[in-house]
């Protein structure tokens, strides 16, 4: 595949994040243990003693019968109480004051005495939400379906390391293998850090995930002087082992929440088909923008060609300097 025919679809993998994220999105827990009282957990991100300014705003007739009570732990702000509302939460709006002005989401899972729940996100651009009646059936799929299309479309290093992959397959079959040794690598580790069986600590897995795009980098070059090597004659042995590294980077996004137990597999199955549609739609862009490029005979002036596979060189070699500082850094 031409590096020249990527252009626009780095650009728009570029487009929302310059720089990688790291979802860990804040979590909210109403259990309802009585007909107008219910147990609150509310967990926040954090570094050390510090945490986002993110506060839980119940109606003005609650009132607390059990006074919050805060620990720190994994880099989170952890909360938990007992209120008492008046006839119930049923039609009321819960609000987070503060999330307007960050980029962290909130997952919310509110659960009524009957057993039925009712889960949802809330985001800068909405706050709030009311509690429902009678919750939606499918509701709960939606949430981690969106979840999962949102964490791969707004993450541009795993969207940065499926391009480098592009860029150095050329074989159609050859690109379905290795597109496939990634989906199946990163859903076994998705799987196993979501579930606890194991886990990969936060600062050497970023490092470790920039690491595997900047080994991307000397690859496309040599892909492009003809040469050959073990990533190009194989590139989906490469694509399945560093799969296992994203697998662990995408699962943190529902390890922090710290969903119950019950809820994971549900989660999961949704989340995981969620990052396979961002991920498909990513690469089908790619393939249709090349298609188009073609047909259209776009040329591209000389030093364009080789802009796709040297920004990722340059980004995977900057992310790694950085979050390798940040790893030094906070070993200290």
């Amino acid at each position: 595949m031409k590096p020249k025919l990527l252009i626009l679809a780095l650009l728009v993998t570029l487009a929302p994040a310059v720089f990688a994220h790291e979802v860990r999105p804040a979590y909210l827990e109403l259990r309802q243990t009585g007909p107008e009282t219910y147990d609150a957990l509310w967990k926040v991100p954090g570094q050390g003693d510090l945490h986002l300014g993110l506060y839980v705003e119940l109606p003005a007739t609650c009132t607390n019968v059990i006074e919050p009570r805060g620990s720190t732990a994994d880099n989170a702000y952890t909360e938990r109480w007992t209120v008492k509302c008046p006839g119930g939460l049923s039609g009321d709006t819960i609000h987070i004051a503060g999330l307007s002005v960050t980029v962290v989401d909130v997952l919310v899972r509110f659960e009524r005495l009957d057993g039925s729940k009712q889960t949802t996100r809330l985001t800068a651009a909405s706050p709030s939400f009311v509690v429902e009646a009678s919750p939606g059936r499918f509701e709960v799929v939606a949430t981690y379906l969106r979840l999962g299309v949102e964490h791969i479309l707004l993450g541009a290093d795993h969207l940065l390391f499926v391009l480098g992959l592009l860029l150095i397959v050329k074989d159609r079959w050859m690109l379905l293998k290795t597109i496939t040794a990634f989906t199946v690598a990163h859903s076994i580790t998705l799987a196993i850090a979501t579930f606890g069986y194991a886990n990969a600590p936060v600062l050497p897995l970023n490092a470790a995930i920039a690491l595997s795009i900047l080994f991307l980098g000397p690859e496309i070059v040599r892909s492009w002087r003809g040469e050959t090597s073990f990533t190009i004659e194989h590139p989906w042995v490469v694509a399945f082992c560093f799969g296992l590294l994203h697998g662990f980077g995408f699962a943190s996004a529902l390890t922090n929440a710290g969903l119950p137990r019950a809820d994971l597999p549900l989660a999961l199955l949704n989340f995981n088909i969620g990052v396979e549609i961002g991920q498909l739609s990513f690469v089908c862009l790619i393939l249709l923008l090349e298609r188009s490029f073609r047909i259209l005979e776009v040329r591209w002036p000389r030093w364009v060609e080789f802009l796709p596979g040297y920004t990722v060189g340059t980004l995977g070699a900057f992310w790694t300097i950085q979050r390798v500082a940040l790893l030094f850094g906070g070993a200290r």
